[in-house]
């Protein structure tokens, strides 16, 4: 696991009384968490992410967590002898790869997220879009097969857990109407519940330090337009087009602001939201 080599994120309050103002900065707020599966390589990784997301709820923060599994997605379907390809950073599933993606995803992916956090004594929850029919979607693009597009989310059944403590841990798998299954891209379905939800942030952890300038260098902050402007000139591309689009997307839906950031950073989510300097690309409506 990378070290972080500014400041410990919380140490960097001397006091207790410094402290707090950090603590309280998000009480009662919603934060939506896309958990990318370069994030869960490894047992440290994954555990360190479960403390933070404990923390996170003992400081009266609601996180609700959508998780990817590309890497696990990957190695399954070689073994299984599936081809498979990419379109635009989105996965081509057909109808026998779609049984697999649901397997991976909804199975021993999503219950290790939820038993880490049980083991650092939270109360996380695992479902997946199919359940209560969370996620109704719709086929995003025929050339991808099986790739939903959400198109309703059963807010209810998200609030109903948040509300008693619990912390929603959801796989991307939804319906359409008729009941057939589909994957979702993670990001997407992150972008989409955070928007039905009003989340105050949407946090997207990828393998990557965040958005990148012409010079390869981060961006700590960019408007929608401006990144609007990145893609148009091709310096955003291939995978981080999904992720970009989604930021872009779920503010002008009501998400407050989005951060794309390395999920690999040992307390990202922390140094993220209770530190002044941040670790991702910030992408608000307009910048202050």
């Amino acid at each position: 696991m990378k070290d972080y080599d500014k400041t410990d994120w919380i140490t960097s309050a001397k006091t207790l009384s410094e402290a707090l103002p950090y603590l309280k900065r998000y009480d009662s707020a919603t934060i939506v968490i896309k958990l990318g599966g370069a994030a869960m390589s490894n047992i440290e990784n994954l555990s360190s992410f479960a403390r933070d997301i404990v923390l996170m709820k003992q400081c009266k923060v609601n996180p609700i967590i959508i998780h990817g599994g590309g890497p696990m997605i990957n190695n399954a379907l070689n073994k299984w002898g599936i081809d498979f390809n990419f379109i635009d950073g989105k996965r081509v599933t057909d109808k026998k790869a779609v049984k697999i993606v649901e397997m991976v995803l909804s199975g021993d992916l999503n219950k290790n997220i939820v038993s880490s956090i049980n083991n650092q004594g939270g109360s996380g929850v695992g479902i997946s879009g199919k359940d209560a029919s969370l996620v109704i979607c719709e086929k995003d693009n025929p050339e991808l097969g099986y790739v939903g597009k959400p198109i309703h989310i059963n807010t209810k059944l998200i609030t109903t857990l948040v509300e008693n403590d619990f912390i929603p841990v959801i796989s991307p798998i939804g319906t359409n109407e008729e009941g057939e299954t589909f994957n979702i891209n993670a990001d997407t379905m992150a972008g989409t519940i955070a928007s039905a939800l009003k989340a105050d942030r949407l946090l997207l952890l990828t393998d990557v330090s965040g958005v990148k300038d012409k010079s390869g260098n981060k961006i700590e902050k960019a408007s929608t337009e401006a990144i609007k402007k990145l893609i148009k000139e091709n310096v955003i591309k291939d995978g981080m087009i999904p992720k970009v689009n989604t930021a872009i997307d779920s503010i002008e839906k009501g998400v407050r602001a989005v951060v794309i950031l390395d999920g690999s950073i040992q307390n990202a989510c922390l140094l993220e939201l209770f530190t002044d300097h941040g670790v991702g690309t910030l992408i608000r409506k307009e910048l202050n």
